[in-house]
């Protein structure tokens, strides 16, 4: 018993910390979905996020902002992402492009820019390391609960707390306000939204910039308390889980916690394999891979099961049926 709570003490937080980023970016793709535009630049918001917050932390670090520069820093990331979203935002409504492509063509938009831009100013592939970075930390009082204060208070980072009020924040945003009911009506039945005096563009909008935003955050999120720096690999599929996660939770704040939490599980098995017993034999590469392989298995046992907004992918012109 001893041996599978000490396992356990050393999963369970990996795996709240690696779901983090996933959660941020997967609820604002739900905003995007929601409205029904498909936004496959999850990956590339990410990418944005992680190289806005690496950026804007070296550069508060550098006017004396100290300690606070990675929290302003995460700010910054989610204003970028706000605004980089409009390149799909402008594409895939006001041009109807197919949504598709528009987010395969951010993603490499934003990989292309990050690493341009970080080799003109760093003369290298990577940006420096940051000084400031959210570390882990404890929960007074509540880090003595046996066992499960071990679990959810103790070694922890105050990012994942945020992340899960986001998801209660999201949920009520979207199933209990008037914003909310109009975001869903014109992710399901546009027309019928339009005739009732919604603008179903706006609130496109909107909703693609919420994505950008949340997509920034979990970027900046991951570069800022994993790596510590961005190089062209800091983001590696990291947005394509989140999006995973979004439909294998059904397009739902609650359903999408629990997503990425077993994505995060996979993950920190990977991270935490060596003091396993039953895995500290397997194969590394195994571990690795194993939370691509979980998100496949998940998709195809899951996705034919999960009823998206009907409208999603569709492009809106006023007038259509």
């Amino acid at each position: 018993m001893d041996a599978v709570i000490t396992i356990l003490n050393a999963i369970i937080p990996a795996a709240i910390f690696a779901a983090t980023p996933l959660i941020f970016t997967a609820l604002g793709g739900l905003f995007s979905e929601r409205a029904g535009v498909v936004n496959i630049g999850l990956e590339g918001l990410m990418v944005m996020g992680a190289f806005s917050g690496i950026v804007f932390t070296l550069l508060f670090e550098n006017i004396g902002m100290g300690a606070a520069s990675p929290w302003v820093a995460i700010i910054a990331a989610m204003v970028v992402g706000a605004i980089f979203s409009l390149f799909h935002a402008v594409a895939s409504i006001t041009l109807k492009a197919d949504q598709i492509v528009s987010g395969v063509a951010l993603n490499f938009l934003a990989i292309g820019l990050s690493v341009f831009i970080v080799r003109e100013v760093f003369g290298r592939g990577q940006t420096d390391y940051i000084r400031n970075r959210i570390f882990r930390t404890n929960i007074p009082v509540l880090e003595d609960i046996p066992i499960i204060g071990n679990w959810f208070f103790s070694n922890v980072y105050i990012t994942s707390y945020v992340a899960l009020a986001c998801v209660f924040i999201v949920w009520y945003v979207v199933f209990k306000t008037p914003f909310g009911l109009r975001l869903r009506a014109v992710g399901e039945h546009p027309t019928a939204a339009d005739t009732m005096g919604i603008k179903v563009n706006r609130m496109k909008y909107i909703a693609v910039m919420l994505s950008g935003a949340f997509g920034g955050i979990g970027g900046a999120v991951y570069a800022i308390t994993v790596v510590g720096a961005f190089g062209g690999i800091t983001i590696t599929g990291q947005g394509f889980m989140a999006l995973a996660a979004l439909v294998f939770g059904k397009w739902h704040p609650f359903g999408i916690l629990g997503a990425t939490l077993f994505f995060g599980f996979a993950q920190a098995l990977s991270i935490t394999a060596e003091q396993i017993p039953a895995l500290s034999n397997v194969p590394s590469v195994y571990l690795l891979i194993a939370p691509y392989v979980l998100t496949i298995l998940a998709l195809a046992g899951f996705v034919g099961k999960a009823e998206a907004p009907k409208a999603l992918g569709k492009a809106y012109e006023k007038g259509s049926r």
